[in-house]
Formats: structure tokens, sequence, C-alpha cells
């Protein structure tokens, strides 16, 4: 297609008719892989003469064919863009960053962040080059910009990553540092030098983020780069051409520049800030930018931070990032005497005034309640909030120099208690109140530990908490609510005082307010877990979990189901009459929260993790009715679509949750529906094509389905359970690319089948173990030799003679054995077995061994049985004297609802009397293979004329 052409098509892609944009779009799909197809759309963004529109359909066109196309994902995967295209759009992309409008300018960075990243430097070897050149040219912003990116690439590289970042700062920084300095002196610089410094900025940043770069340990170059920094950091922003909106403000360019300088020499204070973390050969740099820098930089900081103290503007991030730096100076003590001369007005007057309610939360309060409370539960606001960053300077203060300050902080805050309770109530200074409560809290670990403060604290919260919670100002209810949640595991001397705040934060949960509601919820977690006694809770269940659930509709937010989970734990079977509302309720949460979390095109909504949080909650709900298993026939059609839905890739963030949910409803139903069988081959599908990763979690509901419903795996044949087993066992065992560790389940499910399916399933043996030796010869971790084994010992198990045919047929059994006595004597230097270590280890290789002794003597060599006796007996004996320990201990080796999974540890991690798997430990069948140990033990003794009555009690 030529240029005119595509022209034409690009404007139909705009078109308001549906089927011209429909076309248009398919001819643009159906072109984009010939040749200069590429070039053309590039030529389309730069040209300064095309409608505006045009350009930019060109360049989200241009951006997305080079994300997806640009590197193949598979190294076998063909290039689709020829190199000649390639070279064409690298030559020409640089030289118009700088000259199209911002909007497209957006658009042409992501491709080249693209293009870098896949190309640079072998590749794209020119690149850094033609930034230099231009640096020294007229093309100052272009270059920058390019730097930038490419910087960027290196930004979070690991050392032996970086070393092209060595070349890029002993190639450009010296180019920079003279743009840097002749911008600095511009006298009333416009917004367009805000930008080029910021750029600067961000270049540096990246540079110096994970490890500083060798240039700049020369302290001349150094110097020459913090004469600049500390340059703007004390240099006031102009007032003229601030924007007066608040949102807008806050990233105008000037700020911008003092923000990322701040964050630049926060960075270079946690690096060389503290002499114990650093490397011998960088000990005299930190000693000199400690001498020369950091307590400059710090009386800069203060310096800004009095503007706050006067009523002037900065913004919420610069803030934060300035208290995070006195944070970090408090515990050095030469820091520490810098501050204190300012300290008490830092503390007073700066710090505790930003812990206060204040007028934008009052009007986030009133017109979004929705968006309060996210703000306030948002772990990533907190990164840039001033109050948290407030807290946390007063929290390390206490820590860290309480002795000096502790005492005078709570006069300051009893201060406020007074002042309040003595003011009318038109008077009363809520706000100054609600930074006082906020102080408490914050500093409750503090508290409790130290005298006299501890023994006070009952004292204190009835006084001037609990009275909060009937306060006309909302904020304050809020407050009281979670102050109270934050000391609820203090011992009560009065037992009544626990009571009243249990009901007032109980009746919380029906304020008119959505902040004191949710502020509620989380408090009432912290006093359900305290509570001795559930009798207070427990007749007012039903109300709370229906007060529960109307805030769920309303607010998504993972720490409300926190809360619900841990009442479901605290009541277990008492959960039972409403377990299969709470599964409903949950379910439509999680609908709910699915659908928000979708539509959110950043990815960062809070309903994702609330959905997480919904699944959590009904694993545990489904754990707390385990020993009703009707129950779980009742609630199987709510759970049924979330499970079919989330083992597809749609569940890829969810898929481990979701897991547990169909262990639990495989393992506890009294039976397996045909429903839940439909998920086998959804589990399969997602094992084979992306789902590896969670293949220990397979496994638990895969050992459920054969255990527990043997006779439907073994008849069905739409699907063939068992042909579809062993195409995914056979494959992953046979894949020369996956490590020991990542096969484990594999083996175990071919126990499973062994064991359940015994007499049935012939047809199956030779190809398993044929597949077993395999994996065997090549295997290095011994545990997972060990399980390899165990699937040798099952066979023999399941039928001994067809087993010993098999292995000699294919001409390893001598090997085979040799190999499994000689794992079976390897011991330790500390004298333990090397192998086979749990009870369960030791239950399979005995069967196994022992099924060998009802074989006809014809069928094992003579001087085979002596080192079969031999070998027997000791693993009986080990056997016999590990499950005594285990019934001394009280460990309880045979729980038929324990439903932990299979183990998948290393042998050096387990313990040694830890068996706890289901399927193949904790099934009915565990009963009657110890019954048939017996007997066999027996036998064998009696054989061997060396009978002792010891082991018919293992």
């Amino acid at each position: 297609m030529d240029l005119p052409s595509l022209a034409v098509v690009l404007q139909a892609a705009l078109s308001h008719n549906p089927d011209e944009r429909k076309a248009a779009e398919h001819s643009l799909n159906q072109f984009q892989y010939t040749p200069q197809h590429l070039v053309r759309l590039l030529q389309i963004i730069v040209d300064g003469n095309c409608d505006m529109a045009v350009r930019q359909v060109a360049s989200i066109h241009f951006k997305n064919f080079v994300a997806k196309n640009w590197s193949p994902l598979e190294p076998d995967e063909p290039q689709k863009i020829l190199p000649a295209d390639k070279d064409l759009v690298r030559e020409n992309i640089l030289p118009f960053v700088a000259q199209v409008p911002p909007l497209l300018r957006v658009q042409l960075g992501e491709c080249l962040k693209t293009i870098i990243h896949a190309d640079y430097p072998e590749q794209w070897p020119g690149l850094l080059l033609w930034v230099k050149h231009n640096l020294q040219d007229q093309q100052i912003y272009g270059a920058l910009f390019v730097l930038r990116i490419l910087s960027r690439k290196y930004e979070f590289k690991s050392d032996e990553e970086r070393t092209p970042v060595y070349l890029i700062v002993e190639e450009t920084f010296p180019n920079l540092l003279i743009i840097f300095n002749k911008l600095v002196q511009i006298v009333n610089p416009s917004l367009e030098i805000a930008e080029l410094i910021k750029l600067i900025c961000k270049i540096f940043w990246s540079s110096i983020y994970l490890e500083i770069p060798k240039q700049l340990f020369d302290p001349n170059v150094f110097n020459a780069w913090m004469i600049l920094f500390l340059n703007i950091l004390e240099r006031a922003v102009p007032l003229e051409g601030q924007p007066t909106d608040p949102e807008l403000r806050k990233t105008w360019g000037w700020w911008k520049v003092k923000k990322w300088t701040v964050h630049i020499l926060n960075r270079l204070y946690t690096r060389f800030g503290d002499m114990k973390v650093q490397k011998p050969e960088n000990k005299a740099f930190a000693q000199m930018y400690q001498k020369n820098y950091a307590g400059k930089i710090l009386e800069c900081h203060l310096n800004l931070l009095d503007v706050i103290r006067t009523g002037g503007y900065l913004p919420d991030r610069v803030t934060n990032l300035i208290l995070q730096y006195l944070s970090n100076s408090i515990s050095k003590n030469s820091m520490y005497q810098m501050l204190q001369p300012r300290l008490d007005v830092v503390l007073f007057e700066i710090i505790f005034p930003l812990m206060c309610f204040n007028d934008n939360d009052q009007k986030l309060w009133e017109e979004d309640p929705h968006e309060y409370v996210r703000k306030g539960y948002d772990i990533i606001e907190d990164l840039y909030s001033p109050r948290t960053a407030a807290m946390d300077f007063v929290s390390e203060l206490v820590r860290k120099r309480g002795k000096e300050n502790l005492q005078k902080f709570i006069l300051f805050i009893v201060g406020i208690f007074k002042k309040y309770d003595e003011a009318s109530v038109e008077f009363k200074p809520y706000r100054p109140k609600d930074g006082a409560l906020l102080a408490i809290g914050a500093l409750c670990d503090k508290l409790k530990q130290t005298e006299p403060y501890k023994s006070e604290l009952e004292h204190m919260l009835v006084q001037h908490v609990f009275p909060e919670f009937r306060c006309p100002a909302g904020h304050l209810r809020a407050k009281a609510a979670w102050v109270a949640g934050q000391y609820a595991h203090i011992n009560f001397s009065d037992p009544n005082n626990f009571r009243k705040a249990l009901h007032s934060v109980v009746s919380g949960l029906r304020d008119p307010d959505l902040p004191v509601r949710v502020d509620s919820v989380f408090a009432l977690r912290s006093f359900v877990e305290a509570s001795k006694d559930l009798s207070e809770i427990r007749p007012i269940l039903p109300d709370l979990l229906d007060e529960f659930f109307k805030l769920m509709n309303e607010v998504e937010n993972e720490d409300l189901v926190f809360t619900l989970e841990t009442i479901v734990d605290k009541f277990g079977e008492e959960m039972a009459p409403y377990a299969f509302g709470l599964c409903q309720n949950l379910a439509a949460a999680f609908w709910k929260c699915m659908n928000a979390a979708e539509a959110d095109d950043e990815g960062d909504d809070p309903g994702a993790l609330a959905a997480v949080g919904c699944l959590r909650a009904i694993s545990t709900i489904l754990e707390s009715v385990s020993k009703l298993p009707n129950l779980f026939l009742e609630i199987e059609p709510t759970l049924l679509p979330i499970m079919r839905r989330m083992l597809t890739t749609d569940g890829q963030e969810v898929f481990e949750e979701v897991l547990e949910i169909v262990s639990y409803m495989t393992f506890f139903s009294p039976t397996i529906s045909l429903d839940m069988w439909s998920l086998w081959p959804l589990m399969m599908e997602a094992l084979a094509d992306w789902a590896i990763d969670f293949f220990p979690n397979i496994l638990v509901p895969l050992d459920n389905y054969i255990s527990r419903s043997t006779a439907h795996f073994l008849a069905c044949k739409e699907p063939d359970y068992q042909r579809s087993l062993w195409n995914m066992l056979s494959s992953i065992m046979a894949d020369k690319n996956m490590e020991d560790n990542d096969i484990e389940p594999a083996p175990k499910l071919i126990q499973v089948v062994f064991q359940n399916c015994r007499g049935q399933v012939d047809h199956w043996v030779e190809p398993y173990l044929r597949i077993t030796i395999e994996r065997l010869n090549r295997t290095e971790k011994s545990y997972l030799k060990c399980l390899l084994m165990q699937v040798i010992a099952d066979a023999l198990y399941y039928n001994a003679t067809l087993t010993l045919s098999i292995l000699q047929k294919l001409g390893v059994a001598t090997e085979v054995f040799n190999l499994w006595f000689q794992m079976l004597e390897q011991v330790k230097k500390s004298g333990v077995r090397a192998n086979f270590r749990r009870v369960q280890d030791k239950k399979v290789c005995s069967l196994g061994l022992m099924s060998l002794f009802v074989l006809p003597s014809d069928q094992l060599p003579g001087e085979a049985l002596g080192r079969l006796f031999k070998a027997t007996l000791d693993l009986l004996v080990s056997y016999k004297d590990q499950v005594a320990e285990a019934a001394k201990q009280g460990d309880g080796e045979d729980d038929d609802d324990d439903m932990d999974g299979f183990q998948t540890d290393d042998e050096d991690d387990e313990e040694e009397g830890s068996d706890r798997e289901m399927g193949v430990d904790t099934e009915n069948g565990d009963e009657a293979d110890s019954i048939r140990l017996q007997k066999l033990a027996a036998q064998v003794c009696e054989t061997l004329g060396y009978l002792n009555s010891d082991f018919t009690t293992v």
C-alpha cells in the first residue's frame, strides 16, 4: 500500500460509520506485514502537513505493531519485520522525536523503549554515538529524551547486566554536566528549561538507582553534580505560572524538578549515609559524603518544610520524601544533633499538623467517601502520603530517641486531649483530637511495652477514645474505632470496658458514614481475635454478617475479607448454618471485584486484591465445615462457575486460590459429581499450556479425583482420564529442560494410580515404569530419586510378578534393586537415614519389598534373598520406631481430615516424622496398608524364624 492510500485508510479508521471503520481496520491488518508498511506509518506520523488525527491513528498503530512484532517472543518464531525496514525505522525515528507534538512523542517514546530494549547495544551500536553528538549540537531535547529511555533500560538491572551503563555514563555525563550547569545559570528560566532539567535528573536517577557508576566516585565530578542539585534544592520555585488547580500544580514542571532532585539526594543518602553498610572500598567516599553534603541537605530540607508551617505550598510527594530523609537521620548521631535545635518546631508545628484531619480530607469525606476509604487503605497511597511519612517519623523518633522525646510527645498529646475536654461542644477542636488519636494509634506498640504508659492504656481508652464513638464529627467516630482496634489485645482490668468497646465497634457497622463503617469492620477483626468469650458476639452473629455483606457490596477491599476470615476461623463449625449464604455472598462479591478489576485499564484496582481475599475466605469457610460433607453438595453449584472460569487463562491471578477450593470440594464432598469432573480437562490444559509452576497445587485435586472417585476415573472414556493423565505425566517426565524440583508431583501421581487402581490398570504399568526408569537414570536430586524408587515399590505392591517381568524385560532389574538397596543403606554423618526418611516413604518401600516374598522362589535369585530380607527388616524396625515416636509426641500420623496436600520440599527440609499428604498418605487405604504391612511383617519374620512380637505392633 503506497503512502497516499495508507493515509486514506487511516482517515477511514476515524469514520463515524462502523462499516467504514471496520473495513479500514481490516485493510490495516491485511497489509501490516508487507514491506515498507512500518516505514510509511512513520512517514505519516512525522509529516507536519498531514491531518493531526490521522497522524495520531498512525502513531497508535505504529506503537502497537512495534510492541507486538519487533522482537519475537519465542526463539524459533520467524521475524515479522524485514531487517531493512528495521534499519530504516532506527535511522529515521530519532531526529523526529523532538519535532513531533507531545501527543505523538509519547507514542514514539513507547516505540523507542521497545526497540532499545530489544536492540541496544548489539543491533543498534550507533545509538549512543547519536545521543552524544546531539548533546553537543542543537538537538539537546531529543538527545535527553532518548537518553532517558536508554538509561531506564538498566535502572533495575543487576550488576552483571549493568555493564553498558558505565559506557553510557562515560560518553554522556560530561556533556550532561555542562548542559545542566548552563541551564541552572539561566535567569528567569521558562518551563522548557524545567523540562530539560527534569530529564537530566531522571537520567541521573536511573544511572545511580542500584549502583553508583565508578565515574561519580571522583570527588571533583561528584562535587560538580552536588553543587547543581543543591542549587536546585535551595532555589525557590517560580511563583509566576503556577496552576491554581491542586492536581495540575503538583505536576507543574518546576515542582517536578524539585521532586526529582529530592529523590536523587535521598537515594544518595540511603546509599552513603550509613557507614555500617559500606563496602571497604567505599568507606572513604561515604565519609566525604557525610562530611560535605548530608548535613547541608538536611538543612535545605528543613527550610523547605518550614514553608508548610508558614502556610506555603509544598507538594505531597516532596513533603513525603523530605520526611523520609528526616526519619533516616534520627538514628545517626551527627545528623540528629543537627536536627535537635529545630526538632520541637518540626515535631509540633509541622509533623503533628500533617497528622490531623484537614480540609482536603473533609472535602473527600463529603463528596466521595468511597475514594476516601480507598486512599486510606491503599498501600501505594501510603508511599506518597505526607501523613504516613509523618507517622513514620514519630514512630522512628520514639523508637530510636525515646528517652528524650516520648514523654515530651505524650505530654503534648495529653494537652490536646485536655483542651478538647475543656472546650464547649460548638468549639471543640475536632481536627487536633483526630491527629492526637492517630498518634496514639501509631505508637501502640511502644506504649504497650513502656511504663508508666502501659498501665494507663485502659484508662486512656475509656476517657479519651471510647467517648468519640458518639461524636458528631464522623472522622472522630472512625478514628475512635481504629484506635480501639489497635488496643483490643491489651489486658482489660474491667471486662465491661472491653465489652462496651466491642459493642461500640459493632454499632459502628451501621453508622451513616461509610468510612466509619469500614474502620469499624477492621477494628472488629482485632476484637474477635482478642475475645476470650465469644458469647458476646454469638447472639449478634447473623446481624453482623448481614451488615458485613452490605458493606462488601459498597466497598471492594481485601481487608474486609480478612475480618470475615477471622470470624469464620474463630467460630469454626458454628458457621455451618451460615456457610451456604456466606459462600453465595462471597461468590457474588468475587464476580463484582473481578469485573471491576477487568474494567480498570491501569491494573491497580483494589478489586483484584479483594477478589483474591474472597476466594481465601471461601476456602476458610469450606475448611470450617469440613466435617459436614453434605454441605459441600449444597455449596457446589454456587462455586462451580468460579472454578470453571478461573481454571482458564482468565484466572491466572487467582489460580492458586481456586485450586485450593477445588481441592476442598473434591476431598470433603461425599462424592465427586460429574460437574466437578468437568474441571479435570481444564486443569490438564492449563498445566500443558502455562500452569507448570502450579503443578504441586494441581496435584492435590488430581489425587482426590483418582483416589476418591476411582471407578469413574477407570470407566470414563469421554473424556479418557487415564489417557489424559498419561499424556501429561509422560510429557513432563521426559522433558529434559525441567528441573528435578519441577517434576516431583509427577511420580506422586503415578503412585496414586498404582495404589488406588490395583488389578485394573495392568496396561499402564509398563509405560509408567519405562518413563520412571528413564527419568531415574538422569536424576540428580536425592529426593526425586526416592520418589521415583517409590513408584517402583508401588508397582511391586500393585503386581509384583508383572512388575518384575517388566523390569527384566527392560534389562534394568538388577540395576534398580542395587540402587534401591544402596539408597536404603545410605546414612548421613549424624547416623540418620539419608533417604526414605518419612513414615510414608518407609511404608511404601516396605510394602513393595515384601510383595516380593510371595513370589515363587525361582523368580528371585538366591543371592538376592539375603540382601532383601536384611533391607526389609531394617526398614520395618525403623518404621516401627518412627511410628512409636510419633505416637509418643501425639503427632497423629493418620488424620483422615487432613488436607494439606503433597509435600514437595527437599529431603533436607523435611521433618523426620512428617507424613501429612493427601491421597497416598491419608486416604482410607492407608489403614488397610498398615494392616497388610503388619501381616507381611509377621510372614517375613516367621520365614526367617526371627519373629519378634514387636513387629506385630507396627
